[in-house]
């Protein structure tokens, strides 16, 4: 298989056209997005203030605007796209008095004044003054000349936070999410600055599936390192999974992970360019997350997220009732948990047990089952096994 040609004729598809997502259940936030240079219309229902600040770095002045409801992390995060300097770098001095806040407090909480002066002070990255001796570590040409060193390198983009919350038995959390304004302005930039490419056009009548990649069909890891050939580290009858839901599911694939290893991993695993009964209608990468604010354990920590508004602000034909997001992380559910369904993650593709997994028949088995529901927000996905136990 030409891997080139391929990636090509499957990538490279006429973009959609899209309007106002009119769904009652998602009026707070109508935007009509732009797929591939059309018009981008907001329709913008939140009100937000907005505060000015003045921070001093390297004797220029940075003016930054902020919403109220950002948090701490968003203004880190903000200096550094100015400066390099990384997050935990950073010193900003004169903000406030004494120690800055946590990441997770919001702007408003700082009771700045408009125009507030401070001072950053901080490294940018790649500007740090090295250890000679620490600089080439022993066998350091060996390991890179042999792809080990390349290969953890690669790793990289894919290796997140691998604590999980569970939002799907958590109502008061999921509103609070919901409700939020920051989220809700997230959502909306996230949809204009989508740049969707729709390889298979929406069917007429069909729900959609989405469906995570990285450990939920696939064993990442040796895939990456290239320990297993990409065949080997797809979960067991993934395909099989597709073909079986394909009539009654349109599927777009979702993964927290660049755009160009997404599109090397589809082609590979032979999810496209190849000659299976169905068809991936659009992909979206991690520049479609966002970064949401969690408690686990009593302990506050952010994660990203994958908000399905954005996709149905895309295409109106799609909801909240006929949506189905199967993902090995609840924390991605956050903003919709009543479309998630966990599956167990996938892991260690070498081994036996790997080999006998068949969740995916399970899963397929489920969303057959449920595809003539007009309303999805009538189940609870969360027991989906035990209703896969229930039937013939």
């Amino acid at each position: 298989m030409n891997n080139t040609e391929d990636r090509q004729s499957a990538f490279s598809e006429t973009p959609a056209t899209t309007m106002p997502n009119t769904d009652g259940l998602s009026s707070e936030i109508q935007v009509e997005g732009s797929v591939e240079g059309a018009q981008v219309e907001t329709h913008d229902t939140v009100t937000e203030i907005w505060v000015h600040l003045n921070v001093t770095w390297k004797g220029e002045t940075l003016s930054l605007e902020l919403a109220d409801s950002d948090r701490v992390y968003d203004l880190k995060a903000l200096l550094q796209s100015l400066t390099d300097v990384p997050p935990e770098r950073q010193k900003i001095l004169g903000l406030v008095k004494g120690k800055l806040p946590p990441d997770e407090e919001t702007i408003r909480n700082l009771n700045l004044s408009n125009g507030k002066k401070s001072t950053l002070i901080g490294t940018p990255e790649g500007k740090e003054v090295k250890d000679p001796s620490r600089m080439c570590p022993p066998n350091f040409g060996a390991a890179f000349n042999t792809g080990v060193i390349g290969a953890e390198l690669e790793e990289l983009p894919d290796v997140i936070n691998d604590l999980d919350v569970d939002v799907m038995n958590n109502p008061a959390a999921a509103e609070a999410y919901r409700n939020d304004k920051r989220n809700k302005r997230k959502v909306q930039e996230a949809t204009k600055n989508l740049k969707l490419n729709v390889m298979n056009p929406p069917r007429e009548g069909k729900k959609l599936l989405v469906l995570d990649l990285d450990y939920t069909i696939l064993d990442t890891k040796p895939l990456v390192s290239g320990a297993l050939p990409p065949t080997e580290c797809a979960r067991p009858r993934l395909h099989e999974f597709l073909e079986a839901i394909y009539p009654h599911y349109d599927i777009c694939i979702w993964s927290q992970t660049s755009w160009i290893w997404l599109e090397t991993k589809l082609v590979e695993l032979g999810m496209v360019g190849s000659h299976h009964n169905y068809k991936i209608a659009f992909v979206l990468d991690k520049t479609s997350m966002f970064t949401v604010f969690s408690v686990r354990d009593n302990q506050q920590f952010t994660h990203s997220v994958k908000a399905l508004q954005i996709i149905w602000n895309h295409f109106p034909q799609y909801n909240a009732r006929n949506t189905i997001h199967v993902d090995d992380l609840s924390r991605n559910f956050a903003l919709n948990p009543r479309s998630g369904l966990k599956i167990s993650a996938y892991k260690d593709a070498f081994t036996p047990r790997a080999a006998a997994d068949r969740e995916l028949d399970k899963v397929a088995k489920y969303m057959v089952h449920i595809a003539s529901q007009e309303d999805f927000l009538t189940l609870d996905h969360h027991d989906w096994k035990k209703v896969v136990r229930g039937l013939p």
